[in-house]
């Protein structure tokens, strides 16, 4: 691995100013993904700007009118074991807790997990599903986008050069929203998603008031399934509905052919897990109204 220079900057605007200023520089945090990009010779920048030691950007707060912010360089464990994060966003710990192993999670950082665009990632699918708003800070001040609009594609997203994650924040719940992640790997548990399906509902008396269901890790970007979720609104979540809007996320999303199987395979492993995970939430509605 051939050397570069090494920027550290205290604060995000800093570190926007030295990346606005070249071309070649590259910011890094975790280094989780970047680093192995260098080492496998993939990439080689001439700057590297680490983030580390910036202030102030790695905070979890919570406000009931505002919802949770999550400082970009917060670590996926640092999400993972936050009291705030597992009290009101329960299913967001329960994903962070499926990445990897406990070394990348103490590594990684929630802003450079987006910020890479790797379509076979575990937040990413419960964010959306959560409806995540990114902030984005440059030298000409802050700007915010749906995590959904945020990302474009596998690897590509609409962070322009000079620009960084600062934060992301995600709005109250519903009350009584119950959710869960569902991840199928072809090996071990440390492997990353070969697809992921994060389902969240309100149920009341028997009745979906909501719901909301994401599909992540087979198409280049995680999807909504907003005609499912439309389907289920104030309507009993039957086997046969289930097994509706399993279908149709199945038909909507766009497999990518990779190691993991084919976009045939991928699509009935959507609607298998689709199935399970709505049927769970649609037993917990039943079981918190019990």
């Amino acid at each position: 691995m051939r050397n570069f220079d090494l920027a550290e900057p205290t604060r995000l605007e800093d570190a926007c100013a030295i990346l606005a200023a070249d071309d070649d520089a590259k910011p890094v945090a975790g280094g989780t993904a970047l680093l192995t990009i260098i080492k496998q010779g993939l990439l080689v920048p001439k700057l590297l700007v680490n983030l580390k030691k910036i202030n102030d950007a790695s905070a979890i707060t919570f406000d009931p009118q505002r919802g949770l912010c999550i400082g970009a360089l917060a670590t996926i464990n640092d999400i993972e074991i936050s009291p705030l994060v597992r009290q009101h966003y329960p299913t967001l710990a329960e994903a962070c807790h499926l990445v990897a192993n406990i070394r990348i999670r103490n590594m990684a950082t929630i802003g450079g997990n987006l910020a890479h665009g790797d379509y076979q990632s575990d937040p990413p699918t419960v964010l959306v599903a959560l409806d995540t708003n990114v902030e984005i800070i440059s030298q000409n001040g802050i700007r915010w986008m749906k995590l959904t609009e945020f990302q474009l594609g596998s690897y590509e997203t609409a962070l322009a050069p000079g620009e960084l994650i600062s934060a992301i924040t995600i709005p109250p719940l519903p009350r009584g929203m119950t959710g869960h992640y569902v991840k199928f790997t072809t090996g071990s548990s440390e492997e990353r998603p070969c697809a992921g399906i994060a389902a969240l509902a309100c149920m009341e008396d028997g009745i979906c008031r909501e719901l909301r269901l994401a599909v992540g890790a087979v198409s280049p970007r995680p999807v909504r399934i907003f005609a499912g979720e439309e389907a289920a609104n104030e309507m009993i979540l039957t086997d046969q509905l289930i097994d509706s809007i399993a279908f149709e996320a199945a038909r909507v999303v766009e497999p990518i052919d990779d190691l993991h199987g084919s976009a045939d395979y991928k699509r009935h492993l959507v609607r298998v897990l689709a199935r399970r995970t709505i049927t769970a939430v649609a037993n917990d509605g039943a079981e918190t109204a019990a």
